[in-house]
Order: structure tokens, then sequence, then C-alpha cells
């Protein structure tokens, strides 16, 4: 028996709400441990920059950089989502404590939305590590159809998973050239691939080039 058996959409689509906002919440405090340094240097890899000044249209773009530099670092350095863990004083079990928990584990990759839940949401299959997932996003649920492709980075705080509030679609040939240029400098097992910096880089530059952008929830 799944949790969406047991709760009914009402009380699921209340508890996703009450954990995103948290979320939210850790998303703004994480970006005090980052430097504007490291800002641009993400946004520098994304073209987002001109000399030291940021020049992203659209807080979507922007978006994109506080991700890859929340929850990357390059070998040997500490991610800023660790940081402020490390930071952070949070009641042990709570929900708080919980959520913060599931972001430092999130796990980037390509999903394919592979059918609607039975109560909320999709099931979606990991298209790089061969894993299937319970999404709740009630922005996706609205717009994004069925055998769609999305690059999200994906934390599970309950039986369901949020995204980190960036989703990016994503179709054969933008996933092609993310994997041209992702390869030949990462070497190990699907996963370790799926986890490499340089491809979730290499995807949301792809989608700037694009022209392609596509919201989910809010952060």
């Amino acid at each position: 028996m799944t949790e969406g058996d047991t709760m009914g959409r009402d009380a699921i689509l209340a508890r996703y709400r009450h954990l995103r906002a948290i979320s939210t919440r850790h998303h703004s405090a994480a970006l005090e441990f980052l430097s504007r340094q490291a800002i641009l240097e993400q946004a520098r890899r994304l073209g987002l920059t001109v000399g030291k000044t940021l020049v992203a249209e659209s807080e979507e773009e922007l978006t994109l950089a506080f991700d890859l530099a929340i929850y990357t670092a390059p070998a040997g350095r500490s991610r800023a989502i660790d940081r402020y863990r490390a930071a952070a004083r949070l009641d042990e079990g709570s929900d708080e404590a919980l959520v913060l928990e599931a972001m430092c584990r999130a796990r980037f990759s390509v999903w394919r939305i592979e059918r609607r839940h039975e109560a909320v949401g999709f099931i979606v299959s990991d298209v790089i590590r061969q894993a299937e997932a319970w999404l709740v996003d009630e922005s996706l649920e609205r717009t994004a159809p069925e055998g769609a492709a999305i690059a999200a980075r994906l934390c599970r705080p309950e039986a369901f998973a949020m995204t980190s509030g960036v989703v990016v679609p994503v179709d054969r040939e933008m996933l092609e050239e993310a994997l041209d240029e992702a390869l030949p400098r990462v070497h190990g097992t699907p996963e370790q691939v799926a986890d490499a910096r340089r491809f979730a880089a290499a995807i949301y530059r792809a989608a700037l080039e694009h022209g392609l952008l596509a919201g989910g929830d809010d952060e």
C-alpha cells in the first residue's frame, strides 16, 4: 500500500505545500553561504555574465546559477547546502530538519513523466539511473503531459519527491548535447555521470541556448 492509498489528495497537497514552504526558506538561507564570486563563477559557466556583471534576462535564468552554486562544488570543496546544514540549529526530527537532510541528498537527473499518480502528481523515471520516483509538483501537474522529459534536482522528504524549484524541459537533442559535453570529462557509472556538476551545467546551458525554461513550483 502506498502513501497515496492512505492519504487523500487534499491531505497530500497540504503536506506538500508545508514542506515546499520549508524548502523555500532553506534555499533562501543557503544563499547566505555563497559569495558573490561563487555565484558569478556558476553564472559564467552558463553564459550569463559579461566580465564581472550578471546579464541574466530573467529570474528563472539566474535560478539556474543559484542551483549550481548551492548544490555543487569543485572537488575538495564543500557545497553551500552542506555548510548551511552544519551551521543550522534545527530540532532533530522536526520537519525543518527532515527537509534539509533530503535537500542535501537531492539527486539531479533527466526524468521522464511516465504516468499520473493515483492520488496526486506523477510517477517519473530517472532515464540515467533507471529508477522511478513519485513526484509532487503542482505546476507540473497542471502543465506537463505524460511522456515529457524534464531535468530537475529531486529531494525526497516524504514518500513523494519534490523538485529544488528548477525544472528544465529536455528533448533528445538537448540530452545528446549535454552528454557529448559531459562524458569526455566525467568517467564512471551512469549514476556518477548524473551526479557530476558538469552534467547539470551542460543541461542548463543547453536549455538557455535553446530558449527553453519550464517552471516547477516556485522557490
